[in-house]
């Protein structure tokens, strides 16, 4: 009985904590697009996004991919999706760039504490993921991407 009151708080702690950290995100992400902050910012990043092969309306996942980890990054990815504004080659050049790079920050801060050169590590991590990217992007063909069905059209 113990061990199963240990999980329930635990979990209960844990969803506590994800809603501390999600429930103002959002609310921010609403804010700025009620204000049209998104705007200005997908502008800053569309060169970016279009080195990556990626729309200039992907730049808002990518940005909190990058900041907040793979995990957000995935709820804003789905949420955009939702709301039409993703088409299916944006969504899996975004999932390509983000798995490459999820979690750069903290990973880079870990392993500098151990030892490792940062500059190094941070560097060539993104170089992989922006260069798979870039390349899925200009050598996959176009006909891989179509909405409704699954990739490939398998």
């Amino acid at each position: 009985m113990d061990l199963l009151l240990r999980v329930a708080w635990g979990g209960l702690r844990s969803v506590v904590t994800l809603g501390v950290i999600v429930i103002p995100l959002m609310v921010l992400m609403q804010l700025a697009r009620d204000y049209r902050v998104l705007e200005r910012l997908l502008g800053l990043f569309s060169p970016f996004a279009r080195l990556l092969g990626i729309s200039r309306r992907a730049s808002l996942p990518l940005v909190v991919g990058l900041a907040f980890g793979l995990a957000y990054g995935a709820g804003v990815i789905v949420q955009a999706s939702r709301e039409g504004g993703l088409s299916l080659k944006d969504r899996f050049l975004l999932v390509l760039f983000l798995v490459g790079c999820h979690a750069v920050v903290e990973d880079t801060l870990v392993f500098v504490a151990v030892g490792a050169n940062g500059w190094v590590l941070l560097l060539s991590r993104l170089g992989a993921a922006v260069g798979l990217t870039a390349l899925a992007a200009r050598c996959l063909p176009d006909g891989v991407f179509r909405e409704g069905e699954p990739l490939g059209g398998a």
